[in-house]
């Protein structure tokens, strides 16, 4: 069997997301390829495109030309505007969350794929960890009446990712989509949802499921704690079932997140984290917000 030629992705975006995570792991190979980097500061593209070995491109639409697919790591507004335009000239999705710095503008990205036919897939990094997708396997066959979580850490104290849009809108919009997802999955479909609190500080969300189950979600990105904390509790008439992260591996689901994004991009389908799921989430974060 002949193995597929690497995805030629280019990437937007030159902050040190797109530093610590994107260039690094596409460029590694070999399912995909860096081919391209733009971003509005372009000596910080550059230094990007240079460490391994790709083009600085002039122009997003530079950057359409020499790839077959586009990642992002930039403010959510800002990839809300160029995944329109991305998936306009045919090119796959590599999404940031949230989809959009708002519902209208995530479901403008949402729209624009599925009118072009394109393959998108939302970077939902806890997705990818083997240690997710048996906590997820497990929850589906387990009797849950209700459910604790958090996600926590101090990053909006300071340091390179305490960012314009993240200290504006909190950890609602930032950290939100992570567990929301995950109880979403976790637990059963959200019919209601809602939030209390400062999303800057501090903010906690109360969730109602399909089943009648009722899940809390306290989420901060401005607490000091030795190392971010994200864990589910699961609770039932058949015992408890607990997913942490603090014995997760976060280097280990890079690989499968590019290999899946690679794969899907050759088949031309999506898997169940695409564009579809992002808007589901922006829908949830809208309405807890209201």
């Amino acid at each position: 069997m002949n193995t597929p030629a690497p995805v030629e992705v280019g990437l937007i975006g030159a902050g040190p997301w797109a530093r610590a995570m994107h260039a690094r792991i596409l460029a590694a190979g070999p399912e995909t390829r860096l081919t391209a980097v733009w971003a509005r500061r372009t000596e910080a593209a550059r230094e990007i495109a240079d460490t391994y070995g790709a083009v600085t491109a002039g122009s997003p639409e530079e950057l359409f030309d020499r790839c077959e697919a586009v990642a992002f790591a930039v403010p959510p507004a800002v990839q809300a505007e160029l995944a329109v335009r991305a998936a306009k000239a045919g090119k796959a999705l590599l999404l940031e969350k949230p989809l959009g710095p708002d519902l209208a503008s995530a479901r403008a990205v949402a729209d624009a794929v599925a009118e072009a036919g394109v393959v998108s897939q939302m970077v939902l990094t806890k997705r990818y960890q083997a240690e997710t997708r048996d906590f997820l396997r497990r929850a589906r066959e387990a009797e849950v009446t209700g459910a604790r979580s958090c996600y926590l850490h101090g990053a909006f104290l300071g340091g390179e990712f305490a960012t314009g849009w993240r200290l504006e809108q909190g950890a609602l919009l930032d950290l939100g989509p992570h567990l929301i997802d995950l109880l979403d999955a976790a637990v059963g479909p959200i019919t209601s949802i809602r939030a209390t609190g400062d999303p800057r500080r501090w903010v906690e969300v109360t969730c109602e499921h399909e089943n009648g189950a009722v899940s809390q979600a306290s989420l901060s990105g401005s607490v000091r704690l030795p190392k971010p904390r994200t864990r589910i509790e699961l609770l039932g008439p058949g015992g408890e079932l607990v997913y942490d992260t603090s014995v997760i591996d976060h280097e280990e689901g890079w690989p499968v997140l590019r290999a899946e994004f690679a794969a899907a991009v050759r088949s031309g389908r999506p898997g169940e984290l695409d564009a579809r799921r992002g808007l589901r989430l922006q829908e949830l974060i809208d309405a807890a917000l209201r």
